[in-house]
């Protein structure tokens, strides 16, 4: 997903899949027909006009007003915001499909600025409900059914206040920041989207350099590493800088806002407690020798490898063909396995295909990787994938579009509740890619064929969960000594290294160029301690996985398709209660990662019959 209104390859036009016409390219006509569009600059003069006349009529008065008056108030803002969130969404997905294009880039840049400078009449509004008494908010709430509607969104909006600041420092704050974070992660976006690796002498994007290291020849990965260490060898100053930069504004904003540590302020925003967070690291960790050492070693045994280098991690295992998987069978896949669970998922998930909502061609320029943008609700989702037909594209594809269906149903609760917080965020799109590799493995008969699906999932799964949790040990390792002064690039490469070592296990090696890999991930700059929220997802889908399979609770198509429904009114203690999860029971997190490790089981048994 877009950071902001919330989640690794593209491969050049030599490639061969790049040529694929079938590939669809989405038509962003349903926002507006163009930069240049009238409707556009016609929505915009209008929120301006109406956010000053908002901040003029409310400013100052909120705790005199009337519940139905309030709730009034919060419906007109909702309304000023979603037109704003619009226009911002047509610009990101804009830049996304070629951030190459300076057009695009400063189209990108104006709509930042100028969205900024509407929304500043608005800041005073959600740091002016802070203000008002609780007693007379609970009494406004009793006394009008129409303010009762908004108590999901007001409940997650008080949380904030002890870390709020004065109003003309919000303020401030608030406009500064097309001038500092969002500078530094449009810098970031855009330094990738030029660079320019050279593999064996063929000079391809950074995806495509990346996609390199999950061939079947050995000898074209160990080039694709060379390549890609040396491009961000090249540029990894540039890399630090962004970093330090990123990560002390953080530390400032944090000191000010009184967060207890670095992860605080995104536990916050997800809604979840700081031991609830440990509670996951600390499993997961924990349980590294049995997950990630342990596939690891067997893997390296049926690749006939001693040790396995860090580009030998994605390697496809022998017999293990992947060979081209065509567009229209990857959706016939996905499709299939959502319908099988149900057919309301399957109606949802239509127009993605059928109505251009999707890009997935190869393309210069266009953003790495996959996300789906929720947009607004007046519109519909986007999604982005970089598809080269192999079977992790089928599974992104159905990672994706599990994000675009739960944000199609969450739709209907407005666009100040529709949004999730990103750790429930990501378990439709988890249980997505469950119910495809499921439907997938029951329809195979070949023993050998499964064995490769399952050892695919299985590696799916460690970079979902090991793979996110070392990441996030990386951050916090970065934000922690970063307060101490700024971070030399070697500095920031031995964390890395220390982390990856401890969690990918002893059967590694690691050349001492994969010191700068930390570089390409685009969380650590977007999104912040985004990370672990692709762990807590893969786990809670694991253990809801198994009370659907487990048939451990009546109706639970409905149940789960009501859990999605609530968007962001209701916290994962209550969505979870149906299922009978509890999230903060430290069993709950063994029961997930006991799943990845019976697969592991399963592959041991077959590799020893």
């Amino acid at each position: 997903m877009i950071p902001g209104r919330a989640p690794e390859m593209l491969r050049s036009p030599l490639d061969a899949a790049a040529g694929d016409a079938s590939l669809p390219s989405w038509d962003l006509s349903d926002l507006y027909q163009g930069p240049d569009d009238a409707v556009l600059a016609s929505d915009l003069e209008r929120a301006e006009a109406d956010a000053a006349a908002f901040q003029e009529r409310h400013a100052g008065k909120l705790a005199q007003l009337s519940g139905d008056a309030l709730a009034e108030a919060i419906a007109a803002y909702e309304k000023i915001e979603e037109v704003l969130g619009r226009a911002m969404s047509f610009a990101s997905l804009t830049f996304a499909g070629d951030s190459e294009s300076g057009p695009n880039g400063r189209f990108y840049q104006t709509m930042q600025e100028r969205v900024t400078t509407i929304s500043s009449h608005m800041v005073f509004f959600t740091l002016e409900l802070n203000h008002v008494e609780q007693a007379v908010l609970d009494a406004k709430l009793a006394e009008s059914k129409a303010l009762a509607h908004w108590s999901p969104w007001l409940r997650d909006l008080r949380v904030w206040l002890p870390h709020q600041l004065s109003d003309e420092m919000e303020r401030l704050l608030h406009e500064k920041e097309v001038t500092g974070r969002a500078a530094w992660n449009r810098l970031f976006d855009e330094t990738m989207a030029t660079m320019k690796i050279t593999v064996s002498g063929e000079e391809l994007s950074v995806s495509a350099a990346l996609n390199k290291l999950s061939d079947t020849d050995r000898a074209v990965r160990e080039a694709g590493a060379k390549g890609i260490s040396a491009a961000f060898g090249s540029r990894i100053r540039l890399f630090s800088l962004i970093t330090n930069t990123l990560v002390k504004d953080k530390e400032v904003m944090d000191k000010w806002r009184h967060h207890a540590r670095p992860g605080s302020s995104r536990n916050l925003a997800n809604m979840v407690e700081d031991e609830v967070v440990d509670a996951l690291v600390g499993a997961v960790t924990e349980s590294y020798p049995r997950l990630s050492h342990r596939y690891y070693a067997m893997k390296a045994k049926w690749l006939g490898l001693p040790k396995l280098m860090h580009w030998d991690r994605n390697a496809p295992l022998p017999r293990d063909e992947d060979g081209t998987i065509p567009w229209a069978d990857a959706v016939s896949r996905v499709r299939h396995a959502y319908a099988g669970f149900s057919p309301e998922m399957e109606t949802l998930s239509a127009p993605f295909f059928e109505k251009d909502w999707i890009d997935a061609a190869l393309r210069p320029g266009k953003a790495g990787g996959a996300f789906a943008h929720p947009t607004v609700p007046s519109a519909h989702p986007y999604l982005l994938l970089n598809y080269h037909g192999k079977a992790r594209d089928v599974m992104t594809l159905a990672h994706e579009l599990g994000h675009g269906v739960h944000q199609r149903l969450a739709a209907d609760q407005g666009y100040l509740m529709s949004s999730t917080p990103l750790t429930l965020a990501e378990t439709a799109s988890v249980f997505g890619e469950m119910l495809t590799f499921r439907s997938l493995l029951d329809a195979e008969k070949d023993p050998a064929k499964r064995r490769l699906l399952l050892a695919g999932k299985v590696e799916d799964m460690l970079n979902t969960v090991v793979r996110q949790v070392a990441f996030y040990q990386f951050e916090t390792r970065v934000h922690d000594e970063r307060r101490k002064g700024e971070l030399s690039p070697e500095r920031i490469g031995e964390i890395w290294m220390e982390i990856q070592t401890a969690s990918l296990g002893p059967i590694f090696d690691f050349t001492p160029d994969y010191a700068n890999y930390w570089a390409y991930i685009p969380h650590f700059v977007h999104t912040p301690f985004y990370v672990y929220a692709y762990a807590f997802g893969d786990c809670l889908v694991n253990a809801l996985y198994g009370v659907y399979q487990d048939k451990a609770v009546a109706g639970f198509e409905e149940k789960y398709m009501a859990m999605l429904k609530a968007g962001g009114t209701l916290r994962h203690q209550e969505l979870l209660a149906p299922f009978g999860l509890d999230a903060s029971d430290p069993d709950f997190w063994k029961r997930g990662l006991d799943v990845i490790s019976g697969f592991i089981d399963e592959l041991e048994q077959e590799a020893a019959s």
